[in-house]
C-alpha cells in the first residue's frame, strides 16, 4: 500500500509540474512576443517602446548600410526616419528563433518589410533580417539587428543605391 500511495503522488507531482511547465511561455515565445511588440511600436512610430527591446550597447545595421552603435543613437536614427518619413512601416516577421539557454542567447531570422509614401508614390521594400537576442534578468533584450535589402519597387528612392 505504501508502495502505491508513493507511486500516485510522485505521479501526481510530475503532473502537476508538467502542466506549470506547459503553462510558462517558453523563451522562443518570449521572443516572438517581444518582436511583435518591436513591430505595434514601429507602427505607432513609439521610438520608447522600440528602443526598450535595445540593450545599451545595441547595434544595428540598417537596408542602406548606416550603422548606430548603442540604444540612444538607434532612438535618435528611428526618430528622425519617423519625422522624415511619416507614414513609414516597418514589419519583421520571424522565420527561425534559436535559444541557446545555457549561455542566455538566441538569433533570430525572418524576413521583413517596409512601406512609405513620397512625393513620387509608395516605396516598398523588404529583405531578410538576423537579431541576436540576450536574457538579462529573466528578459529577452537585443543585442544587434541587420537588415538586407533585396527588394525595392515603387519610387525613385530604389534607383539611389546606398
Amino acid at each position: 500500500m505504501k508502495t502505491s500511495r508513493l507511486v500516485v503522488q510522485t505521479l501526481m507531482i510530475l503532473s502537476v509540474a508538467s502542466m506549470a511547465a506547459a503553462q510558462a511561455p517558453s523563451d522562443e515565445a518570449a521572443i516572438r512576443a517581444a518582436r511583435a511588440a518591436s513591430n505595434q511600436a514601429i507602427a505607432a512610430h513609439d521610438t520608447v517602446a522600440w528602443s526598450s527591446l535595445f540593450l545599451p550597447e545595441y547595434v544595428l545595421v540598417t537596408s542602406t548600410n548606416a550603422r548606430s552603435i548603442g540604444r540612444d543613437s538607434a532612438r535618435t536614427q528611428n526618430s528622425l526616419l519617423f519625422r522624415s518619413r511619416p507614414d513609414v512601416v516597418f514589419v519583421r516577421t520571424p522565420e527561425s528563433v534559436v535559444v541557446n539557454p545555457q549561455w542566455g542567447q538566441a538569433a533570430e531570422s525572418g524576413n521583413w518589410t517596409g512601406r512609405w509614401t513620397q512625393a513620387d508614390g509608395v516605396t516598398r521594400v523588404s529583405g531578410p533580417y538576423f537579431a541576436k537576442w540576450r536574457k538579462v534578468n529573466g528578459r529577452w533584450m537585443l543585442l544587434a539587428e541587420v537588415y538586407v535589402q533585396t527588394s525595392c519597387a515603387g519610387t525613385i528612392y530604389c534607383r539611389n543605391q546606398p
